[in-house]
């Protein structure tokens, strides 16, 4: 069934390649007014012209998220324009060093939990009221299995999406009783250009690809969707929910 975003305001991070470009498309198309953050310009323009050839309308934000006042002035210019958000898909991600723990350097250590964790914090922070002035303000993380794997020679990736995984739970936790809905996607092995740079043996034609991903994260976004603090896994087309630490 096709998902209805007309009239609603969708914040995409990441959005100049792979996943996030992707999903930008796929709410514009959906009939969202998107609002696309990426540090590449090329990128966000490219976006621009597909969202209008399929009769969308994009606002692009050129910003390094990094820069946190940056996301706050991005959330103070959203709220003077339109005085809500209904949609934020945090994408935006960086693999960082692959080396084993003890090779890595504290500023690769930091530098990834800059992007990977710290931004999408500021992000929560500036755009939960403007959610929450929303009807049904519908909040996405892109996650990675290696949260929960803890996969060797990845470890601050890893470390970051387990915490990005942490940070949406206790906001989902702490917006239940309101019309914000906060989940995280799991997309899996897909065909991006962090993917290649981390397998780059691996046949990118033996995996799914970002628009395939982009149209299971759409309904995520939309009213209808009611679950909070749940993961959906892209692999295995299942909502998943955390389960408690045994005693």
């Amino acid at each position: 069934m096709a998902v209805d975003l007309s009239s609603r305001i969708a914040l995409v991070t990441g959005a100049s390649r792979g996943i996030g470009y992707a999903t930008a498309r796929a709410l514009a198309r959906a009939g969202a007014h998107i609002i696309a953050v990426a540090r590449t310009v090329g990128g966000l323009e490219e976006l621009d012209d597909e969202i209008r050839k399929d009769g969308g309308s994009a606002t692009l934000v050129p910003l390094n998220l990094t820069d946190s006042d940056g996301i706050a002035r991005l959330g103070a210019a959203l709220n003077e324009r339109h005085g809500k958000l209904d949609i934020m898909v945090g994408n935006a991600g960086v693999l960082g060093p692959s080396s084993p723990l003890g090779h890595i350097d504290l500023k690769g250590w930091t530098d990834v939990f800059a992007v990977n964790v710290t931004a999408n914090f500021q992000l929560v922070r500036c755009m939960e009221p403007l959610l929450r002035a929303s009807d049904a303000g519908r909040a996405v993380f892109v996650t990675s299995g290696a949260a929960r794997k803890a996969t060797a020679y990845v470890g601050p990736y890893a470390a970051s999406k387990a915490a990005v995984e942490t940070l949406a739970r206790v906001w989902a936790n702490e917006t239940a009783s309101t019309a914000v809905r906060v989940n995280l996607f799991n997309p899996g092995p897909i065909r991006t250009r962090m993917r290649a740079t981390l397998m780059p043996g691996e046949d990118p034609e033996t995996l799914d690809t970002p628009e395939q991903v982009a149209e299971f994260i759409v309904p995520l976004c939309a009213p209808s969707w009611t679950d909070t603090g749940k993961m959906f896994d892209y692999r295995s087309r299942a909502v998943l929910d955390f389960a408690a630490p045994t005693p």
